[in-house]
């Protein structure tokens, strides 16, 4: 599948400006452990990739939450592929701000790959860098968290014993 845009400009006044309609989709699991991502231009041929590599890729799932945004044609051909797809939404009646269930664990995710900088916005022009960029930040996520390091890698660390100067 080819998700390279098409409407390129010549002279982007902004690198994000080259592909503005591009979607990321990222799979994780109810702990927030990141499995694979997909970046397509069309939101429709992104679920159906992603659910066909979800399923080559962890053939002993058996369940997915999704939200909202999902539509029927997609728990159908998930079902054809043998996983139960369930549509989470939000609580009937509810006023303020409560998480939707499951949905928090994509979200937090979303919010871990913020942390690196070339995440934080796209600035990628071809959908396997933007890839690429996402498997290097949960790399470096997974190896943090083995290592028990908490510093952040684009940010300087700054040291207690070390004495700023000001003026």
């Amino acid at each position: 599948m080819d998700a390279q845009p098409d409407d390129r400009m010549s002279d982007p006044v902004h690198p994000s400006a080259v592909h503005r309609s591009r979607v990321e989709w990222v799979d994780t699991d109810a702990a927030g452990i990141y499995h694979n991502t997909t970046v397509v231009r069309y939101a429709e041929a992104a679920e159906a990739a992603l659910m066909r590599e979800h399923g080559a890729g962890h053939p002993g799932i058996r369940k997915v939450w999704v939200d909202g945004g999902y539509r029927q044609h997609l728990v159908e051909h998930a079902a054809t592929l043998g996983i139960d797809m369930e549509i989470t939404a939000r609580k009937p009646g509810t006023r303020r701000f409560t998480p939707i269930p499951k949905r928090w664990a994509v979200e937090r995710t979303y919010g871990w790959l913020m942390l690196h900088r070339r995440l934080a916005r796209d600035y990628e022009t071809l959908p396997a860098r933007s890839e690429a960029m996402v498997h290097l930040a949960m790399t470096d996520l997974m190896a943090r968290r083995l290592t028990d390091e908490t510093t952040i890698s684009w940010r300087d660390p700054t040291s207690r014993d070390e004495v700023r100067i000001t003026g």
